[in-house]
């Protein structure tokens, strides 16, 4: 049974204005009814108890002026007031003020009985207040609340429409240069005038964007020019031991003389031999670019000193070679850090030419050290980072480089990238002593 594919909806792009203008629009309206009912409710409390005062203070005035024994038609008359109306009915049966009507919608009333001086005592006064004016006053009220509240709405959205395009002038902003970033145009930058807010925040975050951006793509064409030139280097190299062994082949082929065929024979071998030394250390650079794989176990520096010092004597007898400090032990590929350790002798024994010293100092001052000096005629200052590029070669006497790699320049290269792999460096220094010659100090931790 298959499973229907989803396909994701992406962010959703509507206008900002649209709807930063929409949600203010919404909360001022939600704001503006909710202001208008209470004013409205209030409104109606404060008129409901102004109505309700109205009418106990009638009533009360009555029976003040009962108690002081006034005529009954005074009594009347002093009570009444404009928009009420008093009915007043004697003990006698005799009816004063106006006729009393039924309390409805808009009518509300308040009884009482006096007392007082024979005529008046056990009287019953009726104060009646029309509340049509309250409800036409309440009416209009609202009215003004609708009609200010559609004006306030009106009058805000004219002003968002104006004000949302200064206000998102710096997204305008960004916009653009991404544009003329995505266009093909570089070094625009918005440079916020106050990075401490959102939108300066926004900005800087987008500032430093397009400046990871931009340092990637020149790392990324730093990197394809170096290794368009290495690959082009590379293949230079390559053709002169290719060369070499298609000539021998040929005159192998060609030369009936069996001395000298077994002496091409054996430059065949040379050649062939230069050129597959040269393939492995490409090899030994590609998987250093790619992540070196070590395999780890405790070495001890001092034994693989003296394994190379052993080598040089076989070698070169007529180099005096010798190795200083005590036993340290470093966790590292046994195999990688002869190659490194081989790397260094080969050259300080080709740098010396037939005579001269060599010494292997092993020591541990925090991390591991081991320093490899000779007598020879020493790197100059401007080349003592330049010679562990690839492909490089001095243009003086001396040159750094591997016996296996053919004079190519790639040994210096490929022992750094193995001392970095390991964690530590490798670089290249003054004698400590100050004579001739140069040393190169291997760091692992």
């Amino acid at each position: 049974m298959t499973t229907p594919s989803t396909t994701p909806t992406g962010t959703r792009t509507g206008s900002l204005r649209r709807r930063v203008t929409l949600t203010a629009l919404g909360v001022l309206g939600v704001v503006l009814v909710a202001a208008g009912l209470t004013v409205n409710a209030v409104f109606t409390a404060q008129a409901e108890r102004n109505l309700n005062a109205l009418l106990a203070g009638r009533v009360q005035l009555a029976k003040q002026l009962a108690r002081q024994d006034v005529a009954p038609a005074t009594l009347v008359r002093r009570v009444d007031a404009p928009g009420l109306r008093v009915s007043l009915r004697l003990p006698s049966g005799e009816e004063l003020g106006a006729q009393p009507v039924k309390p409805g919608g808009e009518l509300r009333q308040a009884r009482a009985r006096l007392s007082g001086s024979a005529r008046l005592d056990g009287a019953r006064i009726v104060v009646s207040a029309d509340t049509s004016q309250l409800s036409g006053a309440q009416r209009t009220l609202q009215r003004v609340l609708v009609i200010a509240g559609v004006a306030a709405l009106a009058l805000t959205a004219l002003g968002l429409a104006v004000g949302m395009r200064v206000a998102l002038s710096p997204v305008d902003a960004m916009t653009g240069l991404a544009r003329t970033i995505a266009g093909g145009r570089r070094g625009g930058r918005l440079r916020p005038s106050r990075p401490d807010t959102e939108l300066g925040r926004a900005a800087t975050a987008f500032d430093e964007m397009l400046d990871a951006l931009e340092g990637a793509e020149r790392t990324a064409r730093m990197s394809e020019e170096r290794t368009r030139r290495f690959v082009a280097d590379a293949a230079h190299e390559l053709r002169t031991p290719i060369a070499g062994v298609r000539a021998a082949a040929e005159a192998v082929v060609a030369e009936s003389d069996p001395r000298r065929r077994e002496r091409l024979a054996v430059l065949l071998v040379r050649e062939s031999e230069r050129a597959s030394h040269l393939v492995d250390d490409l090899l030994d650079l590609a998987r250093i670019d790619a992540g070196l794989t070590l395999r780890t176990e405790p070495v001890d520096l001092r034994a693989l000193a003296s394994a190379q010092l052993e080598r040089v004597r076989l070698i070169a007898p007529e180099i005096a070679a010798e190795v200083t400090g005590t036993q340290v032990w470093v966790t590292g590929d046994a195999d990688r850090l002869t190659q490194v350790l081989a790397n260094l002798v080969d050259n300080a024994r080709r740098a010396m030419g037939s005579t001269g010293t060599l010494t292997i100092s092993v020591a541990r001052a925090g991390p591991a050290r081991l320093l490899v000096t000779d007598t020879g005629p020493g790197v100059p200052d401007a080349d003592r980072e330049r010679i562990f590029d690839r492909l490089v070669r001095l243009d003086d006497a001396r040159e750094r480089d591997t016996a296996t790699s053919g004079g190519a320049g790639l040994g210096l290269a490929i022992a750094r990238g193995i001392a970095r792999a390991h964690g530590g460096g490798l670089r290249c220094l003054t004698r400590p002593d100050g004579r001739p010659g140069a040393a190169f100090e291997l760091i692992l931790p």
